[in-house]
């Protein structure tokens, strides 16, 4: 059922109301710094991952002073938005759009489709049984064209499918339940209707380890194989979940390379940098593991976000949009993942919200 209810008026003024709130209770420290922003005017659009909890506060100081763009962490995600088949729960995800608008903030759109956090009763009947092709894309349309509809004017980009493309090259398509109830043609009907319902935004493809040159050509592929077809995607965004063994400048670069060839846009999309090896799977933390951001750790952050920037902005005419994958080192979705138990420090603002040694390397060119 689609609610017939507006965005909400109400979320935007009491975005407002905040913000005037944090202005007045400090004007200098705003006017009196630059942020990354300023910094990357001339470059692109500089955005953080958000949710309602930092919209009010320190937090959002830090966000209005250093971000002109934002993205829902989780709050547009399919099963938080709409958990039941009758039921869109908007209060949240209005609540960040609204601050975005009362800030003159870009916002991008995450996610329409994607394998994880969606509501198990997508793919079930009244009686538990797994639906029919028809009725999942009945479902996939309802939902997409009433979540897209509600903030058209207001998001920018959607990210339309998210991480449709398995880390294994035997399987190529990942097997979600979308792959296999519908077919590998529920991405182009995604894209579609995201489409019809905002002809204005721009649709991108999104995904992780788009650096590893065998998934890279596989999303290479899919991402040619729509643009052929004549389905309206405009980009591909790179999640840039990166940890301080890499990946290399040389890495980064050819990711952007091949996908810019398409004629398409490139975000960087959900971009941190994990001070621990990339690892593989959960597991406990173990006794001996210390929490400590040890200055071995912070000259190889240090590193990978200087030469990364550099890549980033030797590659501004491709580049439309860089987003942090949360605000600072504070919270992190990387705390207890994928090690229960273990902080992690992967952004360029640290628990205090200060700037780290990154920060400055970032901005100093």
């Amino acid at each position: 059922m689609k609610s017939r209810n507006p965005f909400s008026r109400v979320a935007f003024f009491i975005a407002l109301a905040v913000t005037a709130t944090l202005f007045t209770a400090g004007t200098s420290w705003q006017q009196d710094e630059k942020g990354l922003k300023d910094y990357y005017k001339d470059y692109f659009p500089i955005g953080t991952a958000v949710s309602p909890r930092v919209l009010s506060g320190p937090e959002a100081k830090l966000i209005i002073q250093h971000f002109n763009s934002i993205t829902a962490e989780n709050a547009m995600k399919m099963g938080p938005i709409h958990p039941e088949p009758d039921r869109y729960y908007w209060q949240d995800a209005d609540a960040i759009a609204a601050f975005a608008q009362a800030n003159g903030m870009k916002m991008r759109g995450h996610t329409l489709c994607w394998h994880n956090q969606t509501p198990a009763w997508f793919f079930k009947d009244a009686e538990g049984k797994t639906v029919s092709r028809e009725v999942l894309l009945s479902r996939l349309k309802e939902h997409i064209t009433t979540v897209v509809s509600r903030f058209k004017g207001k998001i920018y980009a959607w990210d339309v499918v998210n991480e449709a493309v398995d880390d294994n090259e035997s399987k190529g398509m990942r097997e979600s339940e979308f792959l296999k109830i519908i077919g590998e043609d529920y991405i182009a009907k995604a894209f579609e209707y995201a489409h019809a319902a905002d002809p204005s935004a721009k649709l991108f493809y999104n995904d992780y380890n788009t650096e590893n040159p065998g998934k890279r050509e596989r999303i290479y592929q899919l991402v040619k194989k729509l643009k052929d077809a004549g389905v309206p995607i405009h980009g591909v965004g790179l999640q840039a979940h990166w940890n301080i063994s890499g990946p290399s400048e040389q890495e980064i670069a050819r990711s952007i390379e091949r996908f810019q060839s398409l004629g398409l846009d490139v975000q960087i999309t959900e971009l941190d940098v994990s001070v621990y090896p990339s690892e593989s799977g959960r597991r406990d933390k173990r006794p001996d593991e210390a929490d400590q951001f040890t200055s071995e750790m912070e000259q190889k952050q240090v590193e990978l976000y200087k030469n990364a920037f550099k890549v980033l902005r030797d590659h501004r005419q491709a580049i439309t949009g860089v987003t942090f994958w949360n605000v600072s080192d504070k919270s992190s979705w990387l705390d207890n993942f994928p090690v229960r138990g273990r902080k992690n420090y992967p952004l360029l603002f640290d628990q205090n919200l200060l700037p780290k040694k990154a920060y400055w390397e970032v901005v100093k060119f």
